[in-house]
């Protein structure tokens, strides 16, 4: 049921992101080099997310997690109250969501099944980029987000997210 979540967030995201051409590959485990190259790619997303000109890398990367069968990204509805599309770079905090739980289990292969940790390596990346977002324009602040802010300062947004994870995804 969650390689089915996983698949339909992902599909999700590549047509957020942009259509992409879609070819059924059956194709070996991801090489060194491409979790290399992916880890490159979210990189520089996280560095300048509103950058047109990142768009084919992202989908480089949403393509290939959908193609390798040796990396699974678990994602869950974890942040319930983002944004939904474009208000308020809805698109992109959930593409920083992906992202950031896909670097978080190419960088750690031997956690790729600690659901929980991805959980909130996505949820962080999420904060992240919504503090970089802030800082272009101040004004799109988000009450949910703030409030998850004020957790991570307290060190109370694992057990957040835990709770969530409990409710939202049944872990």
């Amino acid at each position: 049921m969650f390689m089915r979540t996983i698949s339909a967030a992902l599909v999700g995201c590549a047509l957020l992101l942009a259509p992409i051409a879609s070819t059924a590959v059956d194709r070996g485990p991801s090489t060194p080099e491409e979790r290399k190259q992916a880890l490159e790619y979210i990189a520089h997303f996280e560095a300048d997310p509103l950058n047109p000109n990142l768009k084919p890398e992202i989908q480089w990367v949403v393509k290939w997690m959908m193609e390798i069968p040796d990396v699974h990204v678990d994602l869950c509805p974890i942040l319930d109250k983002l944004p939904k599309g474009d208000k308020k770079d809805g698109q992109t905090l959930f593409t920083a969501m992906v992202l950031a739980q896909t670097a978080f289990v190419l960088e750690n292969p031997d956690r790729q099944s600690d659901t929980l940790a991805q959980y909130q390596a996505g949820v962080e990346g999420v904060l992240r980029m919504y503090e970089l977002l802030l800082k272009s324009n101040s004004k799109d602040r988000q009450p949910y987000l703030d409030d998850l802010i004020q957790r991570r300062e307290a060190g109370t947004l694992a057990q957040f997210v835990k709770e969530r994870g409990e409710i939202a995804c049944k872990k």
